[in-house]
């Protein structure tokens, strides 16, 4: 029994772009086994994280620092340095006026005969005495006044620094944030390096396989085997039937 193969060939016109692909992919595929496979370097596109920029650690220390600003001494550094020569020199004038209405006083006790009685002794100590009150008053509110001042300072100097650090923080994120965008490009950038074989094959293969299969002539080869030789036997039994029949034309067998 004879059989024959049939073999269909790509037509010509692509045969070669076939072959070259092909070749590619045995090319990028050796060394497939994962691990042994070295033809993507993935350290080249590992992931960064952008760190804080000087702006930012900047305001982080400041903001450590802010707690000497909110403490029951913080106005201490806010006071003027001229506020107790201010204080002295307000009580001066004060114990001068003081010593003004106590000499009149005295004249006119003198004038009424009243100089050196209990009378006269009751009435300075009373002018004494309300003059303390006045300058102990004074005094107070003159340091109250500074306090006030000084706390108003200081809480003044707080919300700069607040603002300055909060102002810091969005200038130093920004950078930050130029730093992340510089490390993602970079990175996909070198994995689009590290992928262009294999991307650029994918692209080929896409376009090979769209091609549809009667867009170009087939070749097709037939292929049929010679028959098989007769057997000795074969060969005695049609030679003897071949004989038998012309005896017999020719009578030689009755």
């Amino acid at each position: 029994m004879s059989t024959s193969t049939t073999i269909t060939k790509p037509a010509p016109i692509i045969e070669g772009s076939l072959t070259a692909f092909l070749k590619s992919i045995d090319k990028l595929g050796k060394g497939a086994v994962p691990s042994t496979f070295s033809g993507i370097d993935t350290s080249v596109y590992d992931p960064k994280v952008a760190q804080q920029v000087k702006l930012q650690t900047d305001a982080a220390a400041r903001a450590g620092e802010l707690g000497a600003l909110t403490g029951p001494d913080a106005y201490r550094d806010y006071m003027s340095p001229y506020q107790q020569d201010v204080i002295n020199a307000t009580l001066s004038e004060f114990d001068r006026q003081q010593s003004i209405a106590d000499t009149a006083l005295r004249d006119r006790a003198i004038q009424a005969g009243a100089y050196g009685g209990g009378r006269e002794g009751v009435m300075a100590a009373e002018a004494a005495r309300g003059a303390a009150d006045q300058r102990a008053n004074l005094q107070a509110q003159l340091l109250a006044q500074g306090f006030q001042q000084a706390q108003a300072a200081a809480a003044a100097d707080l919300q700069a620094e607040q603002g300055l650090g909060a102002y810091q923080s969005q200038l130093g994120q920004a950078q930050q944030a130029v730093d992340q965008a510089e490390f993602d490009a970079t990175q996909i950038a070198a994995r689009e390096a590290e992928f262009q074989p294999f991307t650029q094959l994918g692209l080929i293969g896409q376009q090979l396989a769209q091609i549809q299969p009667g867009a170009f002539p087939t070749q097709t080869v037939g292929y049929a085997p010679p028959a098989a030789p007769a057997s000795p036997m074969s060969q005695f039994l049609g030679g003897a039937a071949g004989i038998a029949g012309i005896g017999g034309k020719l009578g030689l067998f009755g």
